[in-house]
């Protein structure tokens, strides 16, 4: 990774629970220090609103996130890509650093499951957080 700030890259298929609510996270605790882009093989129109709601609990707004669909551009302009449940669909290119993180799908799920995929979510990105060096 050079000396300029890390780009992560949250993918999973529809955008629309744990890479959004893995993006919040990141944003949120390490600021300016990361770049944080997130996108999915087949994103939905918006963002689950029960991850909405479990991350507006904590204090955490991703109401106004967009589900993206994932490029192979911002694969390449990524340092650190992280995968939830995309398998063999997600990109894949070497000299990238690549995680796949197992989490249950906040879809269809209450509050009660996704505040637990949304904690355990926010543990990963400070472990991501610590491994990228950052001063946060």
């Amino acid at each position: 990774m050079s000396t300029s700030k890390p780009t992560v890259l949250f993918v999973c298929v529809h955008n629309a629970g744990r890479s959004q609510m893995a993006a919040g996270f990141l944003r949120e605790t390490a600021g300016d220090a990361v770049q944080v882009f997130s996108g999915g093989t087949a994103p939905r129109e918006s963002v689950n609103p029960i991850a909405v709601e479990a991350m507006a609990e904590l204090g955490i707004d991703i109401s106004a996130s967009i589900p993206k669909k994932l490029t192979d551009d911002s694969v390449k302009a990524s340092d650190v890509v992280i995968t939830m449940g995309c398998g063999d669909e997600c990109p894949f290119y070497p000299g990238k650093r690549y995680e796949d993180w197992e989490l249950d799908d906040p879809a269809g799920q209450g509050i009660e499951a996704v505040r637990v995929i949304r904690d355990d979510i926010r543990a990963r990105v400070q472990e991501l957080i610590g491994s990228l060096n950052l001063k946060v």
